[in-house]
């Protein structure tokens, strides 16, 4: 079939060996930074973590520069796909601050999930990294909690990336596979930020706050409680809107970014199906 009868398919970037290695050293140091206060001693100070977070920032910069060189390094892709990066880092950090504070509307957690499904999970991972970082210069949220947001949210786009069938599955399948994933996503997401900190909120009640010398699974269910008791709602609104925008303008997104990674991915190989 020539190009006149058929159409483009843009595939997501791949992860090479390298991509892969790095993926899973920054993800590792995020485990680690997210989950050590519940299995710390129970006579080490849990509270000095807070400490910590310039240091967690700053080692996670250095991994996100290993992610980038080693995506780009690994697919071919040049300069023009780096700078897509950023416009779409800057719209999803412009879409942030609407609907701020009001019962869980964040517009950015869509646009997300679609980047990352055509991106591909290591470049989707920046992205998620980066928006994050973007938004919190934008609103003035830059602080302890900013390096464990965006490792929250790289994971967040990276899972979209990760999703089956990126080559094949499109129309009503590809879109509704995203939203479920959407929907999922948004309240792992609430749930992940719960756990950075909730282990350092000493005034909570008795029934629901961390106890360091409780064994995990008591101090689990002590944040499954919290969870339900402070976020449940605000991690609804999150993945019902992110539901509702991919449903509803995923199709033209979707065609808008592919066409876009196209021009830009210049080595990247095509394929085509039929009309």
């Amino acid at each position: 079939m020539t190009p006149m009868e058929g159409r483009l398919r843009t595939r997501a970037v791949r992860l090479g060996p390298r991509s892969l290695a790095a993926l899973c050293l920054v993800s590792a140091v995020g485990v680690a930074g997210f989950g050590w206060p519940l299995f710390a001693d129970p006579s080490s100070q849990v509270a000095a973590h807070a400490q910590d977070a310039p240091w967690l920032f700053a080692g996670l910069l250095v991994l996100l520069v290993a992610v980038v060189m080693a995506t780009i390094s690994e697919s071919g892709l040049g300069p023009k796909a780096v700078a897509m990066l950023g416009v779409l880092a800057a719209t999803g950090a412009a879409l942030r601050p609407i609907g701020a504070g009001t019962a869980g509307i964040e517009p950015m957690f869509f646009l997300m999930v679609l980047s990352g499904r055509v991106l591909g999970p290591g470049f989707g991972f920046v992205l998620g990294s980066v928006t994050m970082f973007s938004s919190a210069l934008l609103t003035g949220g830059v602080g302890p909690w900013l390096p464990f947001q965006m490792l929250a949210m790289g994971w967040f786009t990276m899972g979209a990336g990760l999703l089956p069938g990126p080559d094949r599955l499109r129309g009503r399948g590809e879109l509704a596979l995203l939203a479920a994933y959407g929907f999922c996503a948004a309240f792992a997401y609430g749930t992940v930020m719960n756990l950075a900190g909730w282990p350092f909120m000493g005034a909570l009640a008795s029934n629901v706050a961390f106890d360091p010398h409780a064994d995990v699974s008591a101090n689990l269910a002590r944040f499954l409680a919290y969870c339900l008791a402070t976020s449940l709602g605000w991690d609804l609104g999150r993945a019902v809107v992110t539901v509702v925008l991919t449903l509803a303008l995923g199709a033209t997104l979707l065609k808008a970014l592919r066409r876009a990674t196209r021009r830009a991915a210049f080595e990247t190989p095509v394929t085509f199906e039929p009309r």
